[in-house]
């Protein structure tokens, strides 16, 4: 039912961001394409590799990450 959707998935501070490595491996498994966010504190709970790792994509983990804004990725998130 959820195969070929798109999600976004935006990682927190906070200690449910441990779950969020299991969501993004049943969401992969079950062939959603996941995109994330990861913000600064949440970072502390889990790191950029393991979610990248898990997803296939990109973590987007700065705001003005100029890089990202030059693919417009505030756009294409």
């Amino acid at each position: 039912m959820v195969q070929n959707k798109k999600i976004l998935l935006i990682i927190t501070g906070g200690i449910a961001a441990y779950k969020s490595l299991e969501t993004i491996r049943g969401l992969t498994e079950e062939g959603c394409d996941v995109t994330c966010v990861l913000t600064k504190s949440g970072s502390e709970f889990v790191t950029p590799l393991s979610v990248e790792s898990l997803s296939g994509n990109k973590v987007y983990t700065d705001l003005f990450n100029l890089n990202d804004e030059h693919e417009m990725g505030h756009i294409q998130l």
